[in-house]
């Protein structure tokens, strides 16, 4: 089941959105309408507003006087918390018995108004973001739902910024056309991507990479995407993730890479990697069953404590998990490690030694072009890729040894809201 967090800013053309999934097959879950379903004459939601607020909430007809509440806890952070804690845990648990009754095949889409403000974004495969610019959503308000100028811009600037938003989308859907061209993108969105993410979530596979070996220039978007799938990864493993870091290529500023970006999940033992096999699958990260550990460098105990003098006495410690993001759109690996081996350190070092030292990070740029030409003259160009890298690696890997001593490197603790180098 692919699960999508939709949000937006009041005004912002978000039911537009919603009722456009909803057309091509999704199952949409509207937080707004179940909010005003837990509170119905009768439930325990509504007794528990009148206790906390008394009989003034009521209308005439002993329905929730929404605008009277409404105007009650405007502006007083007190009353919107008493508020918050009496109705978020009852939308929460109708929405999640809803999720549970729909078909494991089923694409559901959670209409969220506060996704960002709750933090709830990393639970979710995606979140969309539908976003118009101020002035129109200023006159949707005031023209078609009647506020004042007033109202609406209070309204607006209670919510999530623009920046807020920006940092947890993974879609940013652009409402400032037509309904129709609205529409149309959301159409397109669900065919090229939501559609086989779902797929691949569903059967357990991924997409192929798309552009193959091939190089991109540096992208300042890769940092945000990793931030984004490194919270993703910390919400499906919880407590038994040691800390999520954004490692490879894609973490060093201006390093040229293929479009992937590479994390890596620190964990206190292989066991605990397998127990997280479910979770992360759920999260949309694909087991890759083949790939089992990684290639071997002597390691004389500088990356970790009680490591062997060389290969073939350390033999295990360089052993992973990995995992492929099931999103075709972008596409991201995940190394699995246990705490304090030496590949878990490794990964670690080497982004550092690049980020700190120019000329090892253009002799490596150096090496992926020329690893990027001998994957288009082989067959396998995955083999031809590594065939260049790897020796490199080999060389690379005291030299990297001897930088940390130099630079006095012993890890870099876990820093920032994606818990470490994104």
């Amino acid at each position: 089941m692919l699960k999508i967090g939709l949000s937006g800013g009041i005004g912002s053309g978000k039911s537009t959105v919603a009722a456009a999934f909803e057309e091509l097959g999704a199952l949409v879950v509207d937080s707004d309408k179940i909010a005003r379903e837990v509170v119905e004459p009768g439930t325990p939601g509504l007794a528990a507003l009148v206790d906390a607020f008394g009989d003034g909430v009521l209308a005439a007809d002993g329905t929730l006087d929404r605008p009277n509440l409404a105007a009650r806890v405007f502006g007083d952070e007190e009353a919107r918390a008493k508020l918050n804690a009496i109705t978020h845990p009852l939308v929460a648990a109708r929405s999640h018995e809803l999720m549970a009754a729909a078909p494991a095949e089923q694409v559901v889409v959670r209409d969220i108004p506060l996704l960002v403000e709750l933090g709830l974004a990393p639970f979710f495969h995606l979140a969309i973001i539908v976003d118009a610019p101020l002035d129109e959503r200023l006159r949707r308000l005031t023209e078609v739902r009647g506020m004042s100028r007033e109202d609406a811009l209070a309204r607006i600037g209670a919510q999530a910024s623009d920046g807020q938003r920006r940092a947890a989308a993974d879609i940013w859907l652009d409402n400032s056309g037509s309904p129709e061209e609205l529409r149309a993108r959301v159409r397109r969105l669900w065919t090229e991507r939501i559609e086989p993410f779902n797929e691949n979530v569903f059967d357990g596979t991924y997409s192929p990479l798309h552009g193959g070996y091939v190089l991109a220039k540096p992208d300042p978007a890769w940092p945000a995407d990793a931030e984004r799938l490194a919270n993703r990864i910390k919400a499906a493993a919880g407590a038994k993730a040691l800390r999520v870091d954004h490692i490879g290529s894609t973490a060093v500023p201006g390093l040229a890479a293929k479009d992937v970006v590479d994390l890596q999940l620190t964990v206190d033992s292989l066991e605990t990697a397998d127990d997280l096999a479910g979770a992360l699958a759920g999260a949309g990260f694909i087991r890759v069953v083949n790939i089992d550990h990684d290639d071997e460098h002597m390691d004389t105990g500088r990356l970790g404590e009680g490591a062997a003098a060389g290969p073939d006495q350390d033999t295990g410690r360089w052993r992973k998990r990995l995992y492929v993001s099931a999103d075709p759109d972008r596409p991201a690996n995940l190394h699995v490690r246990v705490d304090g081996w030496p590949n878990q350190r490794f990964a670690l070092l080497f982004r550092d030694w690049l980020r700190a030292d120019t000329a090892v990070a253009d002799e490596y740029t150096r090496v992926k072009h020329l690893a990027e030409e001998r994957a288009r003259e082989t067959e396998n160009p995955a083999d031809g890729y590594y065939e260049v890298k790897e020796p490199w690696f080999a060389a690379a890997y005291p030299r990297a040894l001897a930088w940390a001593e130099r630079a006095d490197w012993l890890g870099a603790p876990p820093t920032g809201p994606a818990s470490g180098g994104a």
